[in-house]
């Protein structure tokens, strides 16, 4: 009877343990939660989001500035989403079988064939090219990630956090203001994703920096110069 109270009471004690709340248990809901909330087909429509609250674009009439919107978060977001699911979902495959580097090329390539279509959409209302920079910055992102993910696995994440970076910086240079504080938050916000990304064992150090540096470049390069 002892020896059977001393098991009960160990296993309880371990199963109490257990369902206390950990450090590292604190640290994968936080990785989570940023990775769920700051996705790379997010940052698109946060861009627009931005220009229309900060810059002169408030001015248009929010009709307008509806439409758009309502275009970037279903070319960007919605549309990929449901086609991406459809296509798993035909094929049999739980969202985790997307994770693998080899399954990734249709996700990617969809995104692409998307952005591609919304970028020709809102040229139909003749945006000033800071403003669809921001989607052919995406697209450069997107188009890279594919290209090196044939060969290599890249955080696409980290590349769209890095994108933020790249984002900032050129408009820092066409509008002509410090981006200093801004800068800051936003390294502090590729630094989270990356963290929370590697914390999740989804991708290794060298993944997230060199999404990272790949969403900078692309980023500002696609703002400035496209």
């Amino acid at each position: 009877m002892a020896e059977n109270a001393n098991i009960s009471t160990a296993t309880d004690s371990r199963s109490q343990r257990h369902s206390r709340p950990t450090p590292m248990r604190y640290l994968l809901m936080g990785a989570r939660l940023l990775s769920s909330v700051f996705r790379p087909e997010f940052f698109p429509l946060l861009g627009f989001v931005v220009l229309f609250w900060f810059t002169y674009m408030s001015l248009l009439p929010w009709s307008l500035k509806g439409i758009i919107l309502l275009l970037v978060l279903c070319g960007t977001i919605l549309f990929p989403r449901l086609t991406i699911r459809f296509w798993r979902q035909s094929r049999g495959w739980e969202r985790h079988r997307l994770r693998l580097r080899e399954n990734r090329f249709m996700p990617y390539l969809t995104y692409l064939l998307y952005y591609v279509f919304t970028l020709h959409v809102l040229n139909r209302f003749h945006l000033p090219h800071y403003m669809s920079g921001i989607l052919i910055a995406s697209l450069l992102i997107q188009g890279s990630c594919l290209l090196i993910n044939t060969k290599w696995k890249i955080s696409m994440h980290a590349a769209g956090a890095g994108g933020v970076v790249g984002a900032l910086l050129a408009y820092s240079v066409l509008f002509y203001f410090n981006p200093l504080w801004w800068l800051s938050l936003s390294i502090l916000l590729v630094g989270l994703v990356g963290s929370s990304r590697m914390l999740l064992r989804q991708h290794n150090l060298w993944q997230v920096l060199a999404g990272s540096l790949l969403g900078i470049v692309c980023a500002f390069v696609g703002i400035i110069f496209f």
